[in-house]
Parts: structure tokens; sequence; C-alpha cells
């Protein structure tokens, strides 16, 4: 009869990784366990895993969390200041302007809610290690498949951070050391492939499989580029014919099926993180987006907050009869009875209805009927608290995009777009207007860059120049307000060379965000990046 204890000396590393509660910081599975208590079943074992899943929630829709630094710091989504609304001490302003440092609250977070998943994903893999049996070997290697999702998200927003293994709880009295981005880079890539034969290949909802992991490397190797130099678009493109070739995903007919409020039957989703108003995170885009008056039309439990809308410029790219425009909430409002709702936070406009219209003043200073508002994600008539809408991580839809811009990339124009056109078949109508060809994808950007003020761009830029730009286009139409703008950005060499809205290019560091200055000050390993000094 093995014994399971976790030793509170594993705690210690974790310490200078990390701000989080006491509370976080030692939450764990199980405390002291023994192989009869949890059985042989594939079922109870699995359990054991569930913290290291639930804590994704909090990473991508906790308060300042993924979604804020990822989206509001790109070029369609954006939190302006509007009247009488909530003081937000300038967070999102500093991310629309790239103007963060150090204590920023939003890259902050992540920092510390992914290590703090770390440690119990580690402590978890301590605890499997412990066990035999033939279930084991697959639930390791779902761990560290998780493992390397993980360390993508900082590989991607940090570039430079401390690789911490079970290895490492194992020596908690020496500080962890910081990593250079290809040696992270390399660890996840060994990590995922080194598991790629014994992980569970079968579709088990919100939980990492084989297919989920072979995204993660499509993922890496697509922007390999930009992470370690090296054009790795074959690897790629060999990760995701192997997720196209198993058969086990299809696209939905109903582009907004994948954000229904029960999207769990989706036939779409790869990844998933679960949700639910009453057990699982904190879902609360609609309250972030929506004007107060808004809570009459969904009969919500509370107001939401005034908020967070689609920068016109982005909104103005999209082709007539795009089913996937719909995802902007926009026109005259309605309570849920079909009565008129109207403007409450500048009181001279309290007597007209509100009306969200595709105009925006300035990141200081709109007017709170301004900027269409996001609906991506069904909002439930009668919700009283967080959305139970499950969140897709990585689709089918991206599985196909990745191996489209792959094939662009390496000259084979034509192929990538039966692929968009694929994609884009579902949200027009017409066939034809669906269809686009390679040398559509040749073409630049749709967007107009530039300056933009009171409903006007001024100093334009344009996206002409922009290689593949109308490739880049189809990105945001598909995946917008999904995690995905600013890694494309990036990636299309636009994220810090282009204006948009009230934001101008302030330094091309800010591809990487700074290592939060509480992890600095508790560990002396670690070096900030380049140009947060």
């Amino acid at each position: 009869m093995k014994k399971i204890i976790l030793n509170p000396k594993c705690l210690v590393a974790f310490l200078v990784l990390t701000v989080m509660s006491c509370t976080d910081l030692t939450e764990r599975p199980y405390d002291v366990l023994v192989e009869s208590d949890l059985g042989g079943d594939a079922e109870t074992l699995s359990a054991l895993s569930a913290p290291v899943y639930t804590r994704l929630t909090d990473v991508l829709y906790g308060w300042h969390g993924y979604f804020d630094l990822i989206e509001e710091s790109s070029d369609a989504i954006v939190t302006p200041a509007r009247p009488n609304g909530w003081v937000d001490g300038g967070t999102y302003r500093n991310l629309h302007m790239h103007n963060w440092n150090a204590f920023q609250s939003q890259s902050s977070g992540l920092w510390n809610r992914v290590y703090g998943a770390l440690n119990v994903l580690n402590n978890s893999l301590l605890n499997y290690q412990n066990l035999e049996g033939e279930n084991i070997p697959a639930l390791i290697s779902e761990l560290r498949a998780l493992r390397g999702f993980y360390y993508y998200l900082l590989l991607d927003a940090f570039g430079n951070v401390p690789i911490v293994t079970e290895e490492t709880l194992l020596n908690p009295e020496e500080l962890p050391t910081q990593s250079t981005r290809r040696e992270v880079y390399d660890f996840i890539e060994s990590e995922l492939l080194a598991v790629m034969e014994t992980i569970p290949e079968t579709k088990v909802y919100g939980k990492m499989n084989k297919w989920a992991a072979k995204m993660v490397l499509a993922k890496i190797y697509l922007n390999s580029e930009v992470y370690i130099g090296e054009a790795r678009y074959q690897d790629a493109i060999s990760q995701v014919d192997d997720i196209i070739n198993s058969g086990l995903y299809t696209l939905e007919s109903n582009y907004h099926n994948n954000f229904a409020t029960d999207n769990e039957s989706s036939s779409e989703q790869i990844f998933s993180v679960i949700f639910d108003e009453t057990r699982a995170g904190w879902f609360h885009y609609h309250w972030k987006t929506l004007h107060p008056a808004s809570s009459a039309t969904y009969n919500l439990g509370s107001a939401p907050w005034g908020g967070s809308a689609a920068i016109p410029q982005f909104v103005d790219t999209y082709e007539q009869g795009d089913d996937r425009y719909n995802i902007w909430i926009r026109g005259p409002q309605f309570s849920s009875s079909g009565e008129p709702i109207y403007n409450s936070m500048d009181p001279t406009l309290r007597d007209t209805q509100l009306n969200y219209q595709n105009t925006m003043g300035s990141v200081d200073g709109t007017r709170e009927y301004e900027g269409f508002r996001v609906g991506k994600y069904e909002i439930r008539v009668g919700t009283v608290g967080p959305l139970s809408n499950d969140v897709p991580f990585f689709r089918y839809a991206d599985a196909l995009m990745i191996k489209a811009e792959s094939l662009l990339r390496t000259g084979n124009a034509d192929a990538a777009a039966q692929l968009v056109t694929e994609v884009r078949m579902r949200s027009f109508d017409d066939p034809a207007d669906a269809m686009v060809t390679g040398q559509d994808l040749m073409q630049g950007s749709r967007y107009q860059y530039g300056n933009y003020e009171d409903g006007e761009v001024i100093d334009l830029e344009g996206g002409d120049d922009i290689e593949f730009g109308r490739f880049l286009d189809e990105l945001g139409y598909e995946f917008a307000a999904e995690f995905h703008r600013r890694q494309d950005l990036i990636r299309f060499g636009v994220y810090t060379t282009k204006s948009w809205f009230s934001h101008r290019p302030n330094g091309d560091h800010r591809t990487i965000f700074p290592i939060p200055q509480s992890a600095i000050d508790a560990n002396p390993n670690l070096t900030q990046n380049p140009g947060y000094n």
C-alpha cells in the first residue's frame, strides 16, 4: 500500500514565482492518500487531476484575466473611458496604448495564475508517480501535455520564464532559475513529443488529449519564427494533418453553435474550458461589455459595467453577408419584452434610446452608446450571475487555418485558399461569396490603420503593406474575442508597427510582457525582459 504525502516544503519554490494568496498556494487535490483510497478505476484516478483544469477558468476569465491581456492590447477590442463609468485606474488604457510596465495587473495575473496552476499540476504528477496501474501512464501523459499548454501561454506572453517541474519540487530550497525563450520552446516541444504514444486519443470533453496536445505543438511551430527565429511551417502542417485525418472533429454547420450556452456537444471543439454559473469559473464578459441598461434585454441578475466594445476600424473590414459579423451587438436596444431601453450614464441622454453605434471618441472619452458590444457568446436570458458557456480554446477551424497559413507562407496559396473557403462557407448564404482565391490571400489587409478620432481615421497608414494581410483579416473574423488577435498581429508584423484607435506604436519590446516586479523582487535569479528595466 503506497502512501501519497505532499511535503509542505514543496511550496517554497513557488513562493518566489507567485504572489497568490496562501489559500491558492496551499490548495491541493488531496493531503494524504493511500492507493486503496483511490481504487484502480480510471474515473476515480482521473479525478485527482481535476484542480489543474478548474484553474484554467481563472486564467482565462478571472479578474483582469487572459482575455483582457490578449484582446485589449490588440486592434479589435477596447475598453474606453465612459461617462460616469467605473474607474479602472487606467489599466485598460495602458493595455490599449501599450504603456504597461512590470506592475500591470493583467500580465502579473497571468504569471501568478499559471504558476499557481503549475504548483497543483506538479504535485498531482508526484502523486501519480507514486501509484501503479494500467491507467497511470495515460494520466501522467495527460498532465504533462497540460503542463506544456500552460508553458505555451508563458512562452507566448513572457518568453523567458523559469521551468518548474515535479523534480523542482523535490529541491524546494533552490530558487528557480530563468530559462531563455528558446529553452522554454524546446521544453514544450520535448514534453509533448514524449507523451504522444501514451496520451489518450479519445475525446474527453474539457480535458487534454492527443489532439489538443498536437494543437499546442502546431501553435508553437506556427509561431516559431517569432519565438526562436526559425520557420517550422511544415511541422505545423504535420501536426494539424493528424487532427484532420483523425476524423474526430468537424466544422459546426452554424458558426454560432460553438458559443451557445449549451455548447458542450459541439463537434468542433478540440480543447475547451468548462464554465458553469453556479459551480465553475467566473465567465463575466457580458458584464464587461454591455451597457448597464442592457440588463433589461437579458433579464440579468445585476447591471453590466459599461464597457468593452469593438474598435470601429476593425468592424469596418467585414464583408457584406458575413454571418460572423453578428457576434457584435449593435443598433437600437430593447428590453426582453420589446420595450425601448435608454441611456443612463449621461444625464442629458436619459430620454434617448440606447443605440449601439460603430463610432468612438477616444480611449479617454467615449459616449455610452458608442461601440458595438461583444456578443460572441450567447447571453442566456435570465442569467443571474456569470455565464455557463464553455470556452473553446482550440477549435477545428483553428487547425484548418493553421494549415492554410502554413501553406500560404510556403508558397502554396491556392491550397491555402481552399481551406479558407471551407471555413468561410458556413458564414455566407451564397457559396460564391464565401470563395476566396490564392491571389486574394496574397493581398494586403482591409484594415484602415492610423489614428482614429471621433469617427474618422486621420494620418492614415492603411493595411495594404501587410504581407498576407487578407489572411490576417480572415483570422480576425473567425477568431475575434477568442484569445487570438495579439499573437496573430505579432506574427504578421503589425502589433508594434501600426496605429489603431488611440494606440500608437511604442517599441518592439512590447511583443512580450515584462516579468512581474513582484516575482523579480522575490527571486534574484530572474532578470527583467529587455526594454522594461
